[in-house]
């Protein structure tokens, strides 16, 4: 069988398919070129050589389709190794996979004016059109010459079990057929999405029945309905835009609101060290669009919780949020339009004329003012000591542990800077590993290692640096980089394994409810 013609084929029946193809064999490999053609089954056509690497090739292609994104694979072919395929060839092989997603598919249930309008709207998005109806007047190419499919049968359940509503499918249900037994069907199938076009009293009362007929609550929340987005849309053409709306939002995995919050919800952070990834994390988890400036390289030791660790490692993900580094003003509106942190190299803030933060939070964590003012932004917050308010901002965070961590402070500073790092599992200063001599540092342990008394943590030239005490290291500056004496470049905590390393720390998560409070007082005020 031909890859091409099987490719179209399947690109004509809208099923997705992927094709790989060998970018590169070094050394010893069962072919230098080929290509196959994979479906979302496993099922193949050509080869790429056989074997091991063919079968991994196999599972690639299939997570690819099903994940909806092309990758490039390599693997060595040799018996062992973290990048063996389990051959003796002895050569490596780099394969493209091609995914070919194929099309939205939207079933429309009727064929009435808004479905009409809707199905124009919609092949201009060049969605998949499948129609159901009863009424042969409403189920015609000469009206619906967009659509791939038309399913019309004076019992419409038996139009719909002809669609093969599957798991990709959307679907639209306005009809003037009995609603509640083609809700109910449309419920049970595997689509992903189910509205029904109606008023606020139609679905009132359809839901009400569902319920009476004893359809499960699970399947009932799936429905969608009233359908569309709130934009006051009254003709067929404003509701196909509505419905289209709330869809493509769904499909992208955005909020559907305006994207004038991109400006007025905007939080510029500066740092992005664990406690400000803390208010990051909860400002975004929030609504709110945040951006970190960072200094590049970072020198944050409690890496695994620290946004800044995304200029350097491209991108971290702390408790299911992810950050993205950029060096670029420009990237940062394309990293925040996928939903993610951007971290910018730009220490003293110039990207601020440009940004227009609707809020600038100070979390450098200096101990004093580096340049913050309160003209900034319409709301500028800072964390702990260095900073009074309203003088240098309009508000400031308490950061000491104790009673007070976290208040909110409209007049006055925080508690000063004592120079002693408060005590955690009994240990205070003796916690904290500096620099003896200024060089370059180099760990000899990573962050969440169990270390005994006396261990080798890290090297400064030819001075060591030894664990104080046992405990768990909770935090550690990247190798390579140039220090001074006395930095901070470590700390290891001395309760040891019961010590959450991979999460945000209490004291960043209290510090960060006080920035949210903050926040919300001063936007209520103004």
């Amino acid at each position: 069988m031909d890859i091409f013609s099987e490719a179209a084929k399947l690109e004509s029946e809208n099923r997705p398919f992927a094709i790989a193809t060998i970018l590169q064999a070094r050394g010893s490999t069962p072919r230098n070129s080929g290509r196959m053609l994979i479906r979302s089954d496993g099922s193949s056509v050509g080869t790429v050589g056989g074997g091991p690497m063919e079968l991994f090739v196999l599972e690639q292609a299939q997570e690819a389709i099903a994940a909806g994104e092309s990758r490039t694979v390599s693997r060595d072919l040799i018996p062992q190794g973290e990048t063996a395929v389990g051959m003796d060839c002895g050569g490596t092989m780099e394969v493209h996979i091609d995914v070919v997603r194929g099309q939205q598919r939207l079933v429309l249930v009727g064929g009435g004016h808004v479905n009409l309008a809707l199905a124009e709207a919609a092949a201009l998005l060049d969605f998949d059109l499948t129609v159901v109806e009863d009424r042969p007047d409403f189920a015609t190419s000469a009206r619906f010459p967009m659509a791939r499919r038309i399913h019309c049968r004076p019992d419409i359940l038996a139009a719909l079990k002809e669609a093969e509503i599957d798991e990709k499918s959307a679907v639209v249900i306005a009809t003037s057929a009995d609603d509640l037994k083609v809700v109910k069907d449309c419920l049970q199938s595997p689509a992903f999405y189910v509205g029904m076009l109606g008023s606020k009293r139609k679905v009132a009362r359809a839901l009400s029945e569902l319920r009476a007929a004893g359809v499960e609550k699970e399947l009932i929340a799936k429905l969608k309905s009233p359908i569309g987005l709130d934009i006051g849309a009254e003709t067929p053409a404003e509701i196909a835009v509505s419905i289209l709306g709330e869809l493509l939002a769904l499909l992208s995995g955005r909020s559907g609101g305006g994207l004038q919050g991109l400006v007025h919800d905007l939080v510029v952070i500066r740092g992005a060290g664990d406690l400000a990834t803390g208010v990051a994390w909860r400002l975004r988890r929030s609504g709110f669009r945040v951006v970190c400036l960072e200094i590049d390289p970072p020198t944050v030791i409690r890496r695994s919780v620290s946004f800044a660790s995304a200029l350097i490692d491209g991108s971290i993900e702390v408790e299911g949020i992810k950050a993205v580094g950029t060096g670029t003003v420009e990237d940062v509106y394309r990293i925040l339009e996928e939903g993610h942190i951007p971290i910018l190299a730009d220490p003293e803030a110039k990207s601020l004329e440009v940004l227009k933060p609707a809020v600038l939070v100070d979390a450098i964590l200096a101990k004093r003012n580096l340049g913050t003012r309160p003209d900034m932004a319409p709301v500028t917050v800072a964390l702990g000591p260095g900073f009074s308010a309203p003088e240098d901002v309009d508000a400031v965070v308490e950061t000491n542990r104790g009673h007070s961590l976290g208040r909110v402070i409209l007049r006055g500073a925080a508690e000063a800077n004592t120079g002693v790092p408060g005590k955690v599992g009994g240990e205070s200063a003796k916690r904290v590993l500096r620099a003896p001599q200024a060089g370059i540092f180099e760990s000899r342990a990573e962050i969440g290692d169990l270390v005994k008394a006396g261990d080798l943590l890290a090297i400064v030239g030819e001075k060591e640096i030894t664990s104080p005490f046992d405990g768990l290291v909770r935090g550690m500056l990247r190798g390579g980089i140039e220090v001074s004496e006395g930095f901070k470049v470590g700390d290891v905590d001395p309760r040891g394994a019961e010590v959450d390393w991979q999460t945000i720390s209490d004291k960043a998560r209290a510090v960060a409810g006080g920035v949210l409070e903050a926040i919300l007082y001063l936007r209520s005020r103004a």
